[in-house]
């Protein structure tokens, strides 16, 4: 059954937070655990694995591992503590920064591994502005994309098990210029499907993303 890696190491330096960005509260509770609670949501997820800060606790239900230097690091943390599994198996790799995220996602991005002969599953919104490639230290304009075949990749990511310990099998300083584990995986010749996710689905790095999430999730609970 598949396993969850959940990241939550990041310092949060860009957040202006005092701690660990996983632990800021929003909407009333630490950040990761809005995330832990869609996973919780999900029935095929067999057990969760936190990449945490040094000297974080695990959250109850869940296994703890210290995270790494960079984010690729701390999914190969994730990844080992998460024991052996088959090679097929699906392992879900979430950021704890992404915290409107919900069950159906998860769900989703399952279903199109197995629906598929691939590798990966990456969520990704499509991409709405208009996208210039610029070169150069003028920053002259040197393309318009075409932005019907651009998507903004996010979390979830779905994995088969050995492809994504493979993609993670590289000295840390090729992990550490990684911005994504889907990236990697395309870089060894994998195969990555996407499927479509809301804009919503947002990563929070500013104290304005934080409070957009805030007010999101207060609208989706307006309990909490």
């Amino acid at each position: 059954m598949p396993v969850a890696l959940l990241v939550a190491a990041g310092r949060g330096e860009r957040l202006g937070a005092e701690g660990p960005k996983a632990f800021v509260v929003l909407a009333g509770r630490p950040m990761l655990e809005w995330s832990l609670d869609a996973l919780r949501l999900v029935p095929a997820v067999s057990r969760i694995v936190v990449a945490l800060p040094e000297g974080a606790a695990a959250p109850a239900g869940t296994v703890g591992v210290a995270g790494g230097a960079e984010r690729s690091h701390s999914v190969r943390a994730a990844l080992d503590a998460a024991g052996a599994l088959p090679d097929d198996e699906p392992v879900i790799v979430h950021d704890a920064a992404r915290p409107l995220v919900t069950p159906e996602l998860f769900e989703r991005a399952l279903g199109a591994l197995a629906a598929h002969d691939c590798d990966a599953v990456v969520a990704a919104a499509r991409v709405t502005d208009t996208i210039k490639r610029a070169d150069g230290a003028d920053l002259r304009v040197a393309e318009t994309l075409d932005r019907a075949a651009l998507w903004a990749v996010q979390t979830p990511q779905v994995f088969r098990r050995a492809a994504l310990a493979r993609a993670l099998a590289q000295p840390d300083d090729v992990l550490a210029a990684a911005t994504d584990d889907a990236g990697l995986v395309e870089q060894a010749g994998g195969r990555v499907h996407v499927v479509e996710s809301p804009a919503a689905n947002l990563k929070v790095t500013t104290p304005t993303d934080l409070r957009l999430a805030e007010l999101l999730l207060r609208e989706r609970f307006p309990r909490c």
